[in-house]
């Protein structure tokens, strides 16, 4: 039963609400943040990275970068661009990207949820990552991002949320990159009732994107808890922000790897070492896309190859062993090329399918980079048997789009939320 509630929002004016919105943190480094935020002074970048405001080799880990946000969001708060809503509300949250529209509710997850395992999770954190985030949610005492999840469809919630959206909406623009968010508040009484109950019938929510975020705010409330003499479970720290969206509104795009060398082998015998377990064909089509699972993309040489899994090289009874990630690891990255830690191995990058392909044709063509796989998307379905088996994906399986905006709306730990 998954406690998801109404919560206060903070939220911009409505004029200022596309120039503020920004992508996560963590799709871009501080130089792009800068050339992003250029000409929007109330960018919400200087607050989810406020290193793009020091010397490029100041620690982005200082207690002042962290300060550095908090200030610049307490400044647009208190200058009235940023204002926090008198009733608790949920909001709905559409994205379009490529004529495809996904409706998200947005609202406070539970702490517990996460504790308990109704929040499921399919990928581990780093220890860095997730320190970095706590930080930001510390000394802000808010949670500046939502985090992305999924439910299964809930025909109740659909209704819902069909008639949130027959009102106008608060926010709706096109950003720079084509895609579109449109922003409506739920705050009538009846409707967030009946929002909070049909939550309550959802058996699980699923992690999609943002595992470093999710646990950075569940455990920061955690840490809240354990400070508090006076805790009594209904503080709002035990929740944390989320954009909650139905399984089949969502699509995973392919998240794909280019490596820089082939291990010693040369390009025939890497080629022979891979027959063993694939049937390689050169492509007919350039560049090539996988069409089904067990079938790969690669490129190499100026020639783009398909290859097919060959039967006992992969095991579709197993929820880990039947991705296509699992296969290409097992079968070429550790035995052939001697990647085996694909966290740590400096050999290996990996390119989100928004690139596109050409992307990979690029990498490989410049000579930065030696070969190039491209894989079959893994499925809605796999991401969720794999999270209610309690095993873990490989690392960069999955790539949502479009991302969530950020600085749409905000949750404050405490409340009412007030200024230093």
């Amino acid at each position: 039963m998954a406690n998801i509630k109404p919560f206060k929002g903070i939220r911009p004016k409505a004029a200022l609400a596309a120039s503020i919105a920004s992508k996560p943190y963590d799709v871009l480094n501080e130089k792009e943040a800068r050339q992003e935020a250029e000409g929007h002074p109330y960018s919400f970048y200087h607050v989810i990275k406020p290193e793009m405001d020091f010397p490029d080799d100041f620690d982005h880990y200082a207690p002042e970068v962290y300060e550095k946000g908090k200030h610049f969001f307490q400044s647009l708060y208190k200058d009235g661009i940023y204002f926090q809503d008198e009733r608790e509300c949920y909001y709905v949250y559409s994205q379009t990207m490529n004529g495809r529209k996904q409706y998200g509710i947005v609202g406070a997850a539970s702490v517990d949820d996460y504790l308990n395992d109704v929040i499921k999770k399919h990928e581990l954190t780093r220890p860095d990552k997730e320190e970095d985030r706590k930080k930001h949610v510390r000394i802000s005492k808010l949670n500046y991002e939502p985090v992305f999840f999924a439910y299964p469809k809930s025909v109740e919630l659909d209704q819902l949320v069909e008639k949130a959206i027959s009102a106008s909406p608060i926010y709706d623009f096109t950003a720079d990159d084509g895609i579109g968010h449109t922003f409506w508040v739920v705050d009538d009484t009846a409707t967030v009732e009946a929002i909070r109950v049909a939550f309550q019938k959802v058996p699980a929510v699923y992690v999609a994107d943002g595992h470093h975020r999710t646990a950075a705010a569940a455990l920061v409330g955690n840490e809240r808890r354990s400070s508090n003499p006076n805790h009594n479970g209904s503080e709002e720290y035990n929740y944390f922000l989320a954009v909650h969206f139905p399984d089949d509104q969502l699509a995973i795009m392919d998240y794909n790897r280019v490596v820089k060398d082939l291990n010693g082998h040369s390009d025939d015998a890497f080629l022979k070492a891979l027959a063993n377990g694939f049937i390689l064909e050169k492509a007919d089509q350039s560049p090539y896309r996988p069409a089904r699972l067990h079938e790969f993309g690669m490129y190499m040489g100026g020639q783009w190859y398909k290859i097919t899994a060959k039967a006992g090289t992969y095991n579709d009874n197993d929820p880990i062993d039947v991705l296509d990630v699992t296969v290409l690891s097992k079968q070429i990255l550790e035995p052939i090329l001697g990647i085996k830690d694909l966290r740590t191995d400096k050999r290996i990058e990996f390119v989100g399918g928004l690139r596109g392909l050409g992307e990979l044709e690029k990498r490989v063509n410049t000579g930065e980079m030696k070969i190039a796989f491209a894989l079959f998307p893994v499925t809605m379905k796999q991401l969720i048997d794999i999270s209610d088996s309690g095993k873990i994906m490989p690392p960069k399986t999955t790539w949502f789009e479009p991302k969530l905006r950020s600085g749409l709306v905000l949750h404050a730990l405490d409340e009412p939320y007030t200024l230093d």
